[in-house]
């Protein structure tokens, strides 16, 4: 049995029956002889609220090259780099748009799975390729981004995730840099006299430390929901029954603040036995030292039935639960524990 509880944020003390590291393409290759497996990167989206039958697979894969061009800077970087590092370390040798993602939790190898996102930016926009194996063929493919299938938190590899194992990232950042300041939370920064990348990393530094709980101190796997899109029509009738709701447009439909619907309706700080919402951040859930899967999931289905009967809208998690077999799709109806 191998333990789980400092391989995964919210730091449950379950196990997985064994772990595999990957430390190079021909070891990703023997991914496909395993029974039943889970890929694994730093567990900072990834939440195991019961034992896992299976072998964690652990992309161990390091290191960072560049090639500047005229134009940018390619950059090839090793799935198991942890993601802040590498924003930091892009920041340092002046190499901007990457700055809106500072302090994002996890491993380069995890973003485009997620294709991670923050105060107005998405990951995808700056993945040239991915580099992975596809485990049931063994063979190595570089992945164009316009076949990554990136949309709002999702990638082909998230959609499958048995398929792909991921070795390298490319990542493509322009000499030409335009500051992102669309989010509203960044919108002072649009009085300075100059802005600089460095200036919206530190601004989106102090923004997230003040919301969020760090993971190292208070378990948590960040975001725990995504933010549901809506049609016009229903964010319309919403808008008349809650003046007050954020919401965002984005192609028509509306982007909803889950944050803000937990918020009214007064769950901050609601536990289910050592698991709560987070008093300064109701999108995310903690673990208060003794959270056990259970707390978890009741926690999670009381905060999507109150949501649903206020607002007629379900939050879907955005965290990768995982139960006895494997990735859990349906947290309504899961009883393995």
């Amino acid at each position: 049995m191998w333990p789980l509880a400092s391989h995964h944020s919210f730091k449950i003390n379950n196990y997985a029956s064994d772990v595999f590291n990957v430390t190079s393409v021909a070891d990703a290759r023997s991914v496909a002889n395993l029974d039943n497996y889970l890929i694994l990167g730093e567990g900072t989206n990834t939440l195991f609220i019961d034992n896992y039958d299976g072998v964690i697979v652990k992309s161990c894969i390091t290191g960072i090259s560049c090639e500047e061009k005229e134009s940018g800077w390619h950059i090839r970087v090793g799935a198991q780099e942890n993601w802040h590092d590498f924003v930091v370390w892009t920041l340092t040798k002046n190499m901007c748009g990457l700055e809106n993602l500072v302090l994002i939790p996890g491993s380069v190898g995890a973003a485009p799975v997620q294709n991670i996102g923050a105060y107005g930016v998405e990951v995808s926009q700056y993945i040239q390729s991915v580099e992975a194996v596809h485990i049931a063929t063994g063979e190595s493919h570089t992945i164009a981004n316009t076949e990554c299938e990136f949309s709002y938190r999702d990638s082909v590899f998230k959609t499958n995730p048995r398929s792909w194992l991921i070795t390298h990232v490319n990542f493509y950042i322009p000499k030409a840099w335009q500051p992102n300041l669309s989010y509203p939370a960044l919108a002072d920064l649009k009085t300075h006299a100059s802005i600089s990348a460095r200036k919206i990393a530190d601004a989106v530094t102090a923004i997230r430390s003040s919301k969020l709980p760090d993971p190292n101190k208070i378990p948590n796997a960040g975001s725990f929901f995504k933010n549901p899109v809506v049609s016009a029509e229903q964010y319309q009738q919403l808008i008349r029954d809650f003046p007050h709701l954020i919401a965002f447009e984005v192609g028509g439909d509306y982007k909803l603040a889950a944050g803000w619907l937990i918020e009214q309706l007064g769950l901050k700080g609601t536990c289910c036995g050592d698991c709560c919402v987070h008093d300064k951040q109701a999108l995310v859930l903690v673990n208060q030292g003794r959270a056990t899967g259970g707390d978890v999931l009741a926690l999670c289905r009381l905060i999507q039935q109150r949501v649903e009967q206020t607002f007629g809208v379900m939050l879907e998690p955005e965290v990768r639960m995982v139960g006895r077999s494997g990735l859990i799709d349906d947290v309504t109806n899961y009883q393995g524990l």
